[in-house]
């Protein structure tokens, strides 16, 4: 009988100790609604740096950098089986390959 109330009264105490934490959840601001805001990029008119490596990439050329940028075209270098090797890009939306 003796084990019986030591747990009944261990079981008590732990239980009205937690109220006090219960009610300070229950008490806390609800932040239901965020807010964000929405920073569209502007499009991008021509040939993007990333997309004429990543062109460049895809075509088999290793170790890519960009070489030359005008207001015309955009030139990477890389290498490739034979060795270096230089790709141009038209600096037009898509980045169409002008000459290899």
């Amino acid at each position: 009988m003796s084990h019986f109330l030591a747990k009944a009264s261990l079981a008590a105490l732990i239980a009205l100790s937690s109220i006090p934490f219960a009610g300070s959840a229950f008490a806390a601001p609800q932040t239901d609604f965020v807010v964000k805001a929405q920073y569209n990029r502007p499009p991008v008119r021509g040939c993007s740096p990333m997309e004429a490596i990543r062109k460049a990439r895809y075509s088999g050329l290793r170790d890519v950098r960009i070489s030359n940028i005008t207001p015309r075209r955009v030139v990477v270098a890389g290498r490739d089986r034979r060795g270096w090797d230089r790709m141009t890009f038209a600096n037009v939306r898509g980045c169409p390959v002008m000459y290899r």
